[in-house]
């Protein structure tokens, strides 16, 4: 053959990002939709990357120029090879670097000089691997990407999809199918992203971009997010995220998706290396990586899932159903037992199936008859086997039923043409074209996709085809949360005092230690505007019984040392001081055990607080997580805090409304708003510490690991916070963590 030279093919692409679109995405739209394409490093060795690339290149047919590069060769499969950019027919665009990792950093630098605008590198061997050598490598084509301006994938990836351009850049030998699909996916992995879009096409689900990121030392997957979210073409963004290194791009990229009504499908891996620190506190114990993934990136439109079955299953639902206007749910069968099923697992994730208005029972139980069970979900029963247009008669009245948002049929799909569940399956799919709701068809089990329900499941495309029943009900529930969402995020920044913000500075100027201690962190806490009891630090015994006479019986008297994190765990918490002796004998009971601690901690003195008769005993905290930034906890507090683990997060900073939404949240909100006839309690209080903590963890940068507020004491009138610990991100909390 030889090298093909033409003119772009990206006049057939409907969509070219406008004027005042981002760099980022203009960088991207040349990336995947290049003039020509240049393969650096062009060998025939058997099986190698390049050979590979080239051969899928021409069997799908790439319009642009194609041009092989390599020194050493005047030819090469076929075709004219070139010893350089300068001895190319036309400037490069689009240019694959194969070349060994020492040779990579020129490789770009010349690109861009001869007037490349992207390039993916496939070599490997820069920061993946650990040596001083490769780490430097990497440093220097990091910088070599940022001074060129090139939009680069990898290194250390397996090559990008563009299926409107015909481009696949990428190794794999599988059947490809080049259609502009509605899914767009990108991620870190190769071999796990080249997976999915397998699994998406074995299941009829067109995938129009593939883009494998590698190491990610130019664009990054947030980067591809924003482009896929501006492309008309995309209606479902699917990513696999190994870290998070820039919150903010990725956070921006998820409202950028958002506002476009844009599902994320994101599948996470790993935990926080950086939330040592914080763990110290009860709060950053709490609060894992992936939970505080969830509290940021759930606002924004995210759904998380929890492996790649259950990604397909999802990315299914949300390619082919319509978005539903409520949650009541509507399901048929032809099994009393499947509908035994449905109804246990749609309960199981919180799910019920709404009650069937009078017409649409009536006009059932005039067509059902003995067999049946005319109820929600429906078992059409005997009737609708003997006569398949009753069947199909059941289903368009739950279709047309104005008071029922998603209509879920339970049926398997035929294996072979011409079965009856095939003309059902049609005069099914005929009915949700004209349908203002999701229909689903769900197989209670997942059987697997033969060649001929492969081509029968793109046959029927407004219909949602769902494979196991626990997957499709998560798949569901995401749907349904997804619609709830508001479609503009708010930024949402402090809204704390100057005033707060000069205690801040000021306490944080002069701290020392790995933490706070008590009387230091409520001083802060006071500043931000959240509830504290009434206390005072002494230091003798006499002093003691003074301030407590002050305060009013009963007290509380604690240990104050900012080398003490956990008071309890020591005996340095007596609760319920009635009488002057008993503050004595508590003043002297905590002095002689903190002396006999190993270390020798320092003691500032003993703390005398009011005791508040708390109807609950509740958490508040903020942690700094190493990925997603500031996120602030709400719960059960006390004692059995890690036992109970009634726990929500939310992204911090955040206003009253969301405070409220992250109270709702947890069993501790229940309670809080009235349960089983008790009153209802002071969740202003709670409320009024949420936003303070947001507005504190995110005014303190980077310096602040955790605060934990616990317990926050709540009753029917009022809300204080009565214990606090702030541990500081700094050295001396590095290594009391063990860093």
């Amino acid at each position: 053959m030889e090298a093909r030279v033409s003119a772009a093919s990206g006049s057939s692409h409907p969509w070219s990002p406008p004027r005042d679109a981002s760099d980022i995405v203009k960088a991207i739209h040349a990336m995947l939709h290049p003039r020509n394409i240049v393969v650096v490093g062009a060998t025939d060795k058997p099986g190698n990357y390049a050979e590979r690339i080239w051969n899928n290149l021409v069997k799908y047919g790439f319009e642009g120029g194609l041009y092989p590069v390599n020194a050493k060769r005047e030819a090469i499969w076929g075709v004219p090879c070139y010893k350089d950019f300068g001895s190319l027919p036309e400037k490069p665009d689009h240019v694959l670097v194969l070349v060994p990792a020492r040779f990579a950093v020129q490789v770009i630098r010349d690109a861009a000089a001869a007037g490349a605008r992207s390039a993916t590198i496939v070599t490997s061997g820069f920061s993946e691997l650990q040596d001083e050598e490769s780490q430097k490598l990497a440093a220097e084509l990091q910088q070599a990407v940022r001074e060129t301006g090139l939009a680069v994938t990898g290194p250390n990836c397996l090559g990008n999809l563009s299926a409107g351009e015909k481009l696949f850049t990428n190794i794999d030998d599988r059947i490809v199918t080049m259609e502009q699909g509605a899914v767009a996916i990108a991620g870190q992995s190769g071999a796990i992203v080249m997976a999915i879009r397998q699994a998406l096409e074995d299941r009829g689900v067109g995938v129009g971009y593939m883009v494998t990121t590698g190491n990610e030392a130019g664009l990054e997957t947030p980067d591809l997010m924003r482009y896929f979210a501006e492309d008309p073409s995309i209606k479902v963004i699917v990513v696999y995220l190994e870290g998070v290194r820039n919150t903010k791009a990725f956070r921006d990229a998820c409202k950028a998706a958002r506002a476009a009504s844009k599902p994320v499908i994101a599948l996470k891996l790993g935990s926080s290396e950086g939330g040592r620190a914080a763990a110290m506190a009860h709060t950053g114990a709490l609060a894992g990586s992936i939970e505080t993934f969830d509290a940021v990136a759930t606002r924004e439109g995210v759904i998380r899932v929890r492996g790649l079955d259950e990604l397909i299953e999802t990315t299914e639902c949300f390619v082919h159903a319509a978005m539903p206007q409520g949650d009541r749910l509507a399901a048929v069968t032809l099994s009393g037992g499947k509908r035994g099923m449905l109804i246990d697992a749609f309960y199981a994730a919180g799910l019920n199936f709404a009650p069937l208005s009078p017409h649409v029972s009536g006009e059932l139980a005039k067509m059902l008859g003995p067999g049946s069970i005319v109820g929600n979900p429906l078992d059409a029963g005997f009737a609708a086997v003997v006569d398949p247009s009753v069947y199909m008669k059941s289903i368009e009245l739950m279709i047309d039923d104005p008071d029922i948002d998603i209509v879920i049929v339970d049926s398997e799909l035929p294996k072979a043409p011409h079965e009856l569940r095939e003309r059902n399956l049609r005069i099914v799919n005929e009915m949700a074209s004209r349908a203002s709701k999701p229909v689903i068809y769900i197989s209670a089990m997942s059987i697997g996709f033969s060649e001929f329900t492969k081509s029968l499941r793109k046959s029927v495309p407004h219909l949602a085809v769902m494979q196991g029943m626990d997957r499709a009900v998560t798949a569901i529930k995401s749907l349904l949360d997804y619609a709830k969402l508001r479609k503009e995020v708010p930024d949402i920044v402090s809204s704390s005092k100057p005033a707060a913000r000069a205690v801040l500075e000021k306490t944080l100027k002069s701290a020392t230690g790995a933490a706070l201690d008590e009387v230091a962190s409520k001083k802060l806490l006071k500043a931000y505007g959240i509830p504290v009891s009434k206390e005072a630090i002494v230091q003798t015994s006499a002093g003691a019984v003074k301030i407590a006479r002050q305060i009013g019986f009963p007290v509380v008297a604690k240990v104050v040392s900012a080398e003490i994190l956990h008071k309890s765990d020591i005996g340095g918490v007596v609760l319920n001081l009635s009488s002057a002796t008993e503050v004595k004998k508590a003043f002297a009971d905590i002095t002689a055990r903190v002396k006999k601690l190993e270390g020798r901690p320092k003691l500032d003195g003993i703390l005398i607080a009011q005791q508040v008769k708390a109807d609950l005993e509740l958490v508040a905290g903020a942690s700094l997580d190493a990925e997603m930034g500031p996120v602030v906890l709400f719960g059960t507090g006390g004692i059995d805090i890690e036992l109970m683990k009634d726990v929500a997060l939310a992204g911090a900073p955040l206003d009253e409304a969301e405070a409220r939404l992250l109270i709702g949240r947890t069993k501790a909100g229940i309670k809080m708003r009235g349960y089983r006839g008790k009153p209802a309690l002071h969740e202003t209080s709670a409320v009024k510490a949420l936003v303070g903590l947001s507005n504190l963890i995110a005014d303190a940068g980077d310096r602040i690991a955790s605060i934990d507020v616990n317990p926050f004491l709540i009753n029917a009138r009022t809300g204080v916070a009565v214990d606090a610990l702030i541990v500081l991100n700094n050295a001396a909390a590095k290594r009391a963590a063990g860093h």
